[in-house]
């Protein structure tokens, strides 16, 4: 049964780097004129409330985008992201967390397109409900996102961004990454993949990373960031990461301003640490 709810995580570590990461691709897609389409697989709800029941339970977001809130001391990049999350909070309390295709929608310019997938029913709806009055140009589907990826690829403007992000809550969401995406890249070899993961102590994690970076792409960049010493016990998610395929030119460049900071900022012991790696073509 499907019951994973990234609202109990919203605005935590692990989307302050997802999402810095992910504005500056979009921003980077905007310097040419010619559209393109954002796909996100797993879209989840649009908008969290930070102050209801599921965000409380753990208040992740005390260590993660809290923590960016009143600094002044903001690289570019972060800046940039953390804008967008005040536009949502115009009276300056940190109520409201804006998931991907939230930022993706603000980015986005007329002609460009969302396609945005999400499974979870009740997410799906609330999903609808944020782009309710967006438009053609924004569209929402309840089903599995793996397994719709192959119908909007390629886009019609041969120019995307696509956004893997699973919970990997079910073991076999590792697989199906490997195996989407090697289906995507043969139909789309020249867009840009983004797939998020979470950092365990288990095996599959690691497994994936080093499948991802055996791909036959032309290039790749890896960033990663741990913000603690893993458990002794051998549970938690003590970072998370971002495997690029087809990289926006600089990215690489711009993070090694940005991991350091970010390493310092939400790292919660002394094992903060960050990875930063690349193969160019």
């Amino acid at each position: 049964m499907l019951s994973y709810r990234h609202a109990f995580h919203a605005g935590n570590h692990a989307d302050v780097l997802k999402h810095c990461v992910l504005v500056a691709m979009l921003r980077h897609m905007n310097r040419k004129d010619k559209p393109w389409w954002y796909v996100d697989s797993h879209a989840g709800a649009g908008i969290y409330d930070l102050d209801a029941a599921f965000a409380r339970k753990n208040a992740e977001y005390d260590s993660g985008i809290a923590r960016l809130w009143s600094r002044t001391d903001l690289p570019e990049m972060v800046a940039d992201y953390l804008a967008l999350v005040r536009d949502l909070n115009p009276d300056g309390r940190l109520r409201l967390y804006p998931g991907s295709p939230w930022l993706a929608s603000r980015i986005m310019r007329p002609d460009d397109q969302l396609r945005l997938f999400e499974l979870h029913s009740t997410d799906a709806q609330l999903l609808r409900h944020t782009f309710s009055e967006a438009g053609r140009h924004i569209k929402v589907e309840a089903v599995d996102g793996f397994l719709a990826l192959k119908a909007v690829l390629p886009p019609q403007p041969r120019r995307g961004l696509v956004l893997i992000d699973p919970s990997y809550e079910i073991k076999d969401d590792y697989r199906r990454v490997i195996a989407t995406l090697k289906e995507s890249l043969a139909r789309f070899a020249t867009g840009t993949y983004a797939v998020w993961y979470p950092q365990l102590q288990r095996a599959e994690s690691g497994q994936m990373l080093e499948k991802l970076k055996r791909l036959q792409v032309p290039s790749w960049l890896h960033v990663g960031l741990s913000v603690q010493t893993p458990s002794t016990e051998g549970y938690g998610m003590h970072g998370s990461g971002l495997f690029i395929i087809n990289p926006p030119w600089q990215l690489a460049d711009s993070l090694t301003t940005v991991m350091p900071w970010l390493s310092g900022v939400l790292g919660q012991d002394e094992g903060a640490t960050y990875q930063l790696e690349q193969q160019a073509s």
